[in-house]
Parts: structure tokens; C-alpha cells; sequence
């Protein structure tokens, strides 16, 4: 029996105004086993972007979008939802 993977996530990022966000979902959608990224500006302040950020895929890696998304100066402040199969 195959371990139970993550397919869906639902996280509240804060990331830097660079880069812009249809680059910045470009690059989260770059990912291994990332099938779709939506991504919602929530709060915007001089320097940063609040972001609901929605990933759907096969065998997310939590790890690994977290070191990801800190290549382009984004933090996760919560993971929000989160479903496995």
C-alpha cells in the first residue's frame, strides 16, 4: 500500500512585491507534481504581498515548497488546509 501523499494545499504567504505574481506562480508551478497554482493577493503594504496561495498536485512536498518559494524571498506563515489521498 502506497503512503498517503499530499494533493492539495492551502497556504498564507508573505512574499517580497518582486517578483510579480504571474511570475512568481510560474515558478511555485515549476515544482514536481504541481498540476495547478491559484494565488490571491489578500493585504498589500510598502514592501511585501500577503498571499492565499492554493496548490493542487500529486506528491506535494511541504519541504520543498517551502525552500522554493524562500528562493524568491517568500515565507509561509500557515498552511490553512491541507488535504492527503
Amino acid at each position: 500500500m502506497e503512503k498517503p501523499q499530499i494533493t492539495h494545499i492551502v497556504l498564507d504567504v508573505l512574499k517580497p512585491h518582486q517578483p510579480p505574481l504571474p511570475e512568481f506562480a510560474s515558478f511555485l508551478g515549476e515544482m514536481d507534481g504541481v498540476t495547478r497554482i491559484d494565488v490571491s493577493v489578500v493585504e498589500m503594504d510598502e514592501k511585501t504581498e500577503s498571499l492565499k496561495i492554493i496548490i493542487d498536485g500529486t506528491k506535494l512536498d511541504y519541504e520543498a515548497l517551502r525552500s522554493h518559494m524562500a528562493r524568491q524571498g517568500a515565507v509561509i506563515h500557515s498552511v490553512d488546509q491541507v488535504v492527503v489521498e
